[in-house]
């Protein structure tokens, strides 16, 4: 059974159906994995492998989509029993009496929950480290973060402490972390995986901003967890009754993709490039209809995201830790430093922010009319070491936050983004690229970055294997 606990998903269930390996021989493969490596890594805060055991004896529907699939939770994310606290000392010993609803639907669809996973407190940050129980590494260099602010779930993913699992992204934090250690995720649409029961709530701006979206080693595992958890939830707003699609593969070819390699603002790493370079001439070869192009909106996008989630944010969770600033992290007093740098919004301003959220997003999809898919980096810089804050990239210094604006244009969007892993930086470490679609076209997204993956794609770190 070496190996077995970084196959795919897919796989996995493949054997698990054949009878090939029982739910309980397989939930005991990974409570071997999390015990070896979880001490390096400190992705898990919440594991206890008899009642893992438990849930496993207890399966009896073989014909469930995710029958057995050992899986891993965010933190952030109600997990009936479980602690989720998200990653603050405010939030100590806090554990949900009710699941959230997409927690809910892995375990009917047979999920095996494993535990919760470790995250920056208030998930406000693109690393992953609290005063609550440390920080995260990254599963293919130790000194290394894997990411924020769904690190914990993307190293257990990426060093087979877990078949999958459930992340969340306001402003890439399934995306980024997926990149940062060589893993699959989508931040799909809005409400098409509900997000009731998100615990740092996504209401008002970050309805439109936060997405709960699946993460997997492979495009196809995350391709069955958003098929399994995608469908309208009544009692969430912003949950659409969207039936699921299917586009066939010379659909797909016909679909335009535009494609750039920076902003023109923030510029990338040669390899980060090369990753883009690379992702194209897959789809080119493959008979995809792919061009340059950059749009012109982007940056109006990311002004607006700006102002909701780094000046609205903190102004919606200073009421929380007013009086108790001793107790909160490093990574969330940076946060509020950087907010704290512009003075709080007015009702004016924040009225007129709300008007111009659609006015930007109409501009941005007035462009992907042309290429309603677009292609370009997740992030300027491969994983970081832990604590960094800048970066000397082609010649220019590269603040944290300008660094991970490839993925904040399509929260304000509210659009489905992908990523996949394609290159290597000169360090060996992983890098993903993006495939981002319009709102509502979750299916197409995972389509073409199916397509990408073909000739891409996981490799076990190998931390994970050893």
């Amino acid at each position: 059974m070496n190996g077995l606990p970084v196959l795919p998903a897919v796989e996995l269930l493949s054997m698990l159906r054949r009878g090939q390996i029982s739910p309980l021989e397989l939930a005991d493969e990974y409570i071997q994995q999390i015990e070896r490596l979880n001490p390096q890594l400190n992705a898990l805060v919440d594991f206890d492998p008899e009642r893992v055991r438990a849930q496993a004896r207890a399966l009896k529907n073989s014909g469930t989509p995710l029958f057995g699939l050992p899986m891993t939770i965010k933190a952030s994310i109600a997990t009936a029993g479980y602690r989720c606290e998200t990653g603050s000392l405010l939030h100590r010993g806090h554990i949900p009496h009710e699941n959230a609803v997409a927690v809910d639907r892995l375990q009917r669809a047979g999920a095996v929950i494993l535990g919760t996973t470790n995250c920056p407190e208030f998930l406000m940050a693109y690393e992953t480290d609290n005063r609550l129980y440390g920080r995260t590494s990254n599963p293919w260099d130790l000194d290394r973060t894997a990411g924020g602010s769904s690190g914990g779930e993307s190293a257990a993913v990426a060093a087979g402490l877990s078949a999958a699992g459930l992340g969340s992204d306001s402003g890439g934090s399934v995306r980024e972390p997926a990149h940062f250690t060589g893993i699959c995720s989508l931040k799909p649409t809005p409400g098409r995986i509900p997000g009731r029961g998100h615990l740092s709530g996504s209401d008002g701006p970050f309805a439109i901003l936060g997405a709960t979206g699946p993460m997997a080693r492979t495009v196809r595992d995350v391709t069955l967890l958003f098929i399994t958890l995608s469908g309208q939830d009544a009692l969430d707003p912003v949950s659409p009754p969207v039936p699921l699609r299917n586009e066939s593969l010379e659909d797909l070819k016909r679909v335009p993709i535009g494609f750039f390699e920076d902003d023109g603002l923030i510029p990338v790493t040669p390899e980060t490039r090369q990753a883009v370079r690379d992702a194209v001439h897959t789809l080119e070869q493959q008979g995809f209809r792919v061009s340059p192009f950059r749009p012109h909106a982007l940056e109006e996008v990311r002004q607006v995201w700006w102002k909701f989630f780094v000046r609205c944010g903190a102004m919606l969770l200073e009421p929380l830790v007013q009086g108790r600033q001793s107790q909160l992290s490093p990574t969330f007093l940076d946060f509020l430093s950087i907010a704290h740098r512009e003075p709080p919004l007015t009702a004016p301003e924040l009225l007129s922010g709300w008007m111009e959220c659609d006015h930007v997003r109409r501009k941005l999809l007035a462009e992907m009319e042309d290429f309603p898919i677009l292609l370009c980096p997740v992030c300027a810089i491969p994983a970081f070491r832990h604590g960094e804050r800048t970066w000397e990239v082609e010649g220019k210094q590269v603040e944290y936050l300008d660094a991970m604006r490839y993925t904040q244009w399509f929260n304000l969007l509210g659009a489905p983004a992908a990523v996949v892993p394609v290159g290597r930086s000169p360090e060996g470490l992983p890098i993903g690229v993006q495939i981002a679609g319009r709102p509502f076209e979750d299916e197409r997204v995972l389509g073409i970055a199916a397509a990408v993956e073909a000739s891409f794609g996981y490799q076990p770190p190998p931390l994970s294997v050893g």
